[in-house]
């Protein structure tokens, strides 16, 4: 049964840190000199459309972790009516990159449970759900997860050691649980991480594994895409275009939280 059959989890007192200081290489030449969490999804960019939703699920505070053409973003936070009116977004600056975990260290102020999402992630996840994972099971780091599935163009090959042809399989479907670049963390984890040192997210979940902590799976039906390939953005552009309303409703005032 999901944990949320319990409660929903009040965003209010939540805080967000938003992962924004990429070069977005996969996006080149579009992130060359353009931010990627600025990337447009019909007229509005990723980052904006990420915001919103927080913002209609109750969330009122978020930070960014910025790196890569950071004046960029913050300008356009600063004219954004929508921010102004209902976030409170502030900026942690990094000078050198410490990867996907490492910034966390330097952010003060993470004493409850916090959301960090990468900001190039088109999705319709239910945070509070997630949060709701996360405090019911009691784990240091919550990973939200979706069931992906990949076909292999090819007819594979499936023989013995001595090359002996086994089966021949035509264009196989394989289906995996990836993470969705969204996580709840507990404060404790933040222990695991050195500030100022280089740590990558799946570095930090194998040294919680071995300590003993508890890592949670969050699954969930929600629509997921990483934008941070040409071909996953310009299906993201497709599916913005044909329903846009999937996402939640972006151009209207804030809904009452449910």
């Amino acid at each position: 049964m999901c944990a949320t059959a319990a409660y929903r989890a009040n965003l209010a007192n939540r805080r967000a840190i938003i992962l924004a200081g990429g070069k977005g290489r996969r996006l080149r030449p579009f992130t060359a000199s353009f931010p990627k969490p600025l990337v447009p999804l019909g007229d509005k960019p990723i980052l904006e459309i990420i915001l919103r939703q927080l913002a209609n699920q109750g969330m009122k505070r978020v930070s960014l972790a910025v790196g890569h053409l950071s004046d960029l973003i913050r300008a356009y936070i600063a004219q954004n009516e929508f921010t102004r009116r209902h976030l409170e977004i502030d900026f942690y600056e990094e000078v050198t990159p410490t990867g996907t975990a490492g910034p966390l260290a330097s952010i003060e102020g993470l004493t409850d449970s916090f959301l960090v999402m990468n900001g190039d992630v088109l999705t319709n996840l239910d945070y509070r759900d997630l949060f709701a994972t996360h405090e019911t099971s009691g784990a240091a780091l919550t990973i939200a997860g979706h069931n992906k599935k990949e076909r292999i163009e090819l007819g594979v090959l499936e023989a013995d050691e001595s090359g002996r042809l086994l089966d021949y399989v035509e264009k196989p479907v394989h289906e995996f649980e990836v993470s969705m670049g969204v996580y709840v963390y507990s404060p404790r984890a933040l222990s695991y991480i050195e500030p100022g040192a280089y740590l990558d997210l799946p570095d930090l979940v194998k040294a919680l594994l071995n300590a003993g902590e508890k890592v949670q799976i969050h699954r969930n039906d929600a629509f997921w895409l990483d934008i941070g390939r040409p071909d996953d953005y310009a299906k993201a552009q497709d599916i913005m275009e044909s329903d846009p309303e999937l996402f939640g409703h972006l151009d209207t005032q804030l809904q009452p939280p449910t």
